[in-house]
């Protein structure tokens, strides 16, 4: 299994960033078309993107410096409902917040997809948390 990291610096608060985690309209402001979520360990993490249902639970929630969910693809064989993990840890810099991500237990025929998704929702996400409006997303997975 292989893992993807990346981190982005926000200038919002680690309050502001948190709800963009932990809520269905701010998750949809800046990845997906639809959320349903219930940010509480072992809670439902529900995210459609791009046509495909994400599916998972939250691991771990710590208000607001870290949250964790499982994650993976309804119907999908190569990353199965649950299968990987997502980490997101805020830490409060001058100026905002830096989040560092770390996607974990990828099956590597999944890790370039996912980097290149994380790299169209990470700025979405810095837009929206520092009170812009990141646009309808037009981000399709690559072509096998």
């Amino acid at each position: 299994m292989a893992e993807f990291r990346d981190s982005i610096d926000i200038a919002a608060s680690p309050e502001t960033v948190f709800e963009y985690l932990t809520t269905n309209s701010g998750m949809t402001a800046w990845m997906g078309q639809y959320a349903d979520l219930e940010p509480t360990p072992g809670g439902r993490f529900a995210v459609d993107i791009a046509g495909h249902p994400v599916r998972g639970k939250y691991l771990h929630v710590e208000h607001p410096s870290r949250v964790v969910v499982s994650w993976g693809f309804a119907g999908s064989e190569d990353l199965p409902v649950g299968a990987s993990t997502v980490e997101f840890r805020l830490t409060p810099i001058t100026g905002g917040t830096r989040v560092d991500l770390c996607h974990s237990d990828l099956p590597g025929t999944e890790v370039r997809g996912h980097a290149d998704g994380w790299a169209n929702f990470l700025p979405r996400l810095a837009v929206v948390g520092a009170g812009g409006d990141a646009g309808p997303d037009h981000w399709q997975p690559l072509a096998d």
